[in-house]
């Protein structure tokens, strides 16, 4: 994380010696300008940026104020005062946010943030499932968007995933959509 700084120099120059090793300096001069604006904005605004590990690394060390995994981020989000929450990860991330802290403004601030394996599965698919397995529980993986947690009995993790499911005692349990998080938990 850089220090506030009074001026795009000087974000520069404390991005460039933390970061010069795995940047170009032409993409360090640019992104300091972006990093300061953002910066300034953010503190303006009284906001709180939440970065994903998956972030590239000229922003991901220079303006979220807490980075970390999805499920870490989305407990920082329901535990913040700060509003707006700006959420640099992917759209499930976001929404898991506002689930978490409904009274915040969750905002994600790429158009196009997507995640294939959220992307896999509709609510429309889940409501499928239900009417082909009546009475069958219905577990979802976290990474999946609102409108399938919505259609749902319970959400988790890969860290729970095996104890949700024990919870259930059911011989069978819908689980969806990541094939190998579900392999690994049923052996």
């Amino acid at each position: 994380m850089i220090q506030e700084s009074s001026s795009v120099i000087e974000t520069y120059e404390q991005m460039k010696k933390s970061l010069a090793a795995v940047v170009p300096e032409a993409e360090l001069k640019i992104k300091s300008e972006i990093v300061f604006e953002i910066n300034l904005l953010k503190k303006e605004r009284g906001a709180i940026i939440l970065g994903h590990n998956y972030m590239e690394p000229a922003l991901f060390h220079t303006i979220p104020d807490v980075v970390g995994d999805s499920l870490m981020l989305a407990r920082h989000a329901a535990e913040t005062d700060f509003d707006p929450i700006i959420f640099c990860g992917v759209r499930f991330m976001a929404e898991t946010a506002k689930i978490l802290n409904p009274t915040k403004t969750v905002l994600l601030p790429a158009r196009e943030a997507g995640c294939s394996l959220a992307a896999s599965i509709t609510a429309e698919d889940v409501r499928g499932l239900k009417e082909i397995f009546p009475g069958v529980p219905v577990v979802t993986y976290i990474n999946t968007y609102a409108e399938v947690k919505a259609e749902c009995d319970l959400c988790c993790t890969s860290g729970n995933a095996a104890r949700v499911l024990s919870s259930l005692n059911s011989k069978r349990v819908i689980f969806i959509p990541d094939e190998y998080l579900t392999q690994n938990v049923a052996a």
